[in-house]
């Protein structure tokens, strides 16, 4: 089976658990998304809160969610991956908006800039992926070429012995296509 075949196996797979537990199912579904998830999930909330007990705090509410949640999952909008790390994210955010999560500052501590989340690059790579994948092979192989390459709209044009207005073209669609599948999987660019 190809990488690709397993991939979107495991993705009906994970579809089809979530779905028995918005039938009502929350025992053997629940169990298995644990343990395919839990301890990415926990990794994601040591980064993100820096604390241990909000961390696994973070994992149970996760799963909470997603039980309560489980009949608003729709596989043609995204994995289950990235649907439960949509939902860590807003946990996240809601245990760090609780005033007894947040620890007391010093007051040069308090000027700082905020760092950079890590966790949110998690879930927007995870989103920029599926999106990606939604993409024809045509829009792909400039998109890739001009991202991963660094190469002009002349020379992509040159390197596939494409007319440039072509290029030009495939670029503009492939933007537009990525753009509305990223908006579609509620990934925020402003983040």
């Amino acid at each position: 089976m190809s990488m690709a075949g397993a991939d979107e196996r495991l993705a009906g797979e994970e579809a089809d658990l979530v779905a028995q537990i918005a039938a009502g199912d929350i025992g053997e579904p629940v169990a298995e998304l644990y343990r395919r998830y839990a301890g990415r999930l926990y990794r994601y909330g040591f980064q993100a809160l820096g604390n241990p007990g909000l961390a696994e705090e973070m994992v149970q509410e996760c799963f909470v969610r997603l039980w309560r949640t489980a009949g608003r999952f729709d596989a043609a909008r995204g994995s289950v991956a990235a649907y439960v790390f949509v939902i860590a994210r807003s946990v996240a955010a809601d245990l760090r908006k609780r005033p007894s999560s947040r620890p007391l500052l010093a007051v040069e501590d308090a000027q700082l800039p905020p760092e950079p989340d890590g966790t949110d690059r998690v879930l927007q790579s995870v989103m920029v992926r599926e999106a990606m994948d939604t993409l024809s092979s045509a829009h792909l192989q400039v998109l890739r070429l001009a991202h991963a390459e660094g190469l002009t709209q002349s020379q992509i044009a040159q390197r596939l012995g494409l007319p440039l207005g072509t290029v030009k073209t495939r670029m503009f669609h492939g933007l537009r296509a990525l753009r509305a599948a990223l908006i579609e999987r509620g990934f925020d660019a402003g983040a």
